[in-house]
């Protein structure tokens, strides 16, 4: 049909395209928050989000966790918006921490951007916001702490389908990171207990090895037992969703028993 309209007449066509479509994104808007029968869940998003959400059934798949679509036989679930909203998150965070320190090299930057979207650290911040309140409302009875980092993951990735680029990245730095995270003290904060364990080792002449244990499904996903040996002694274990994972907290409950973090604070 554009083809057929005057060349003269295209720029006002275009302009009465987009403003009929920000005209009914408002009509959805208003719909949502006053008329839906959704309307409970449409102003609870409006506090946690900073906007009224257009794309309801968008934010709904958002907290619909495998484990209950499985359930009900439901071939959606939030995976594919998970997906979607770790590409968008990794990205806003990596622009966000290049402008904020214009002179630290890649190396910091990248640590930085780690301890920001590791899983713990969503996990944490979903807790933080209430989204088990969500996951629990779309059927969800035993919500675990991994559940909340995803459904985190997957809310970034209906908020960014629902508004774009822009407002996602609002959201994100006005919501999250500056809501919910203390980035002065994330600067100086060592969390690679793998790293810290392999340099006391070094400096002490001792040998450092993991050893997977056991892997085994838990909430229909891999989880991992690994256990660290010190001189081929072993000195602790922990388990996790991934071998990465579960090395770090083995690590760090290794360095624990042998007080290490103690010697560091008397040092410091």
């Amino acid at each position: 049909m554009l083809h057929l309209i005057p060349k003269c007449q295209k720029p006002i066509y275009a302009f009465q395209k987009i403003a009929d479509l920000i005209l009914v994104r408002f009509i959805r808007r208003i719909y949502n928050y006053y008329f839906s029968d959704d309307k409970t869940f449409a102003r609870t998003l409006t506090g946690l989000l900073g906007f009224v959400p257009a794309n309801l059934p968008l934010y709904k798949l958002a907290f619909l966790h495998k484990s209950y679509a499985h359930g009900i036989r439901i071939s959606q679930n939030n995976e594919r918006l998970e997906y979607l909203g770790d590409a968008i998150l990794g990205t806003i965070v990596a622009e966000y921490l290049f402008k904020k320190y214009p002179s630290q090299d890649e190396g910091f930057l990248t640590k930085m951007r780690s301890k920001i979207v590791k899983r713990k650290s969503l996990n944490d911040i979903a807790d933080q916001m209430g989204l088990d309140v969500f996951l629990i409302q779309n059927g969800v009875d035993n919500v675990s702490h991994s559940m909340l980092g995803n459904a985190l993951e997957a809310l970034v990735g209906a908020v960014y389908l629902d508004v774009g680029y822009t407002r996602t990245r609002r959201f994100v730095i006005y919501k999250i990171l500056r809501g919910y995270l203390n980035i002065h003290e994330l600067e100086t904060y060592d969390d690679n207990y793998k790293s810290q364990l392999l340099e006391w080792c070094q400096k002490t002449n001792k040998t450092v090895a993991y050893r997977v244990d056991s892997k085994f499904k838990f909430d229909n996903r891999d989880r991992f037992r690994v256990s660290v040996l010190i001189d081929e002694e072993e000195k602790a274990s922990a388990e996790d969703f991934s071998k990465k994972s579960a090395e770090q907290l083995a690590s760090k409950e290794a360095l624990q028993i042998m007080g290490v973090f103690a010697e560091a604070l008397e040092e410091g």
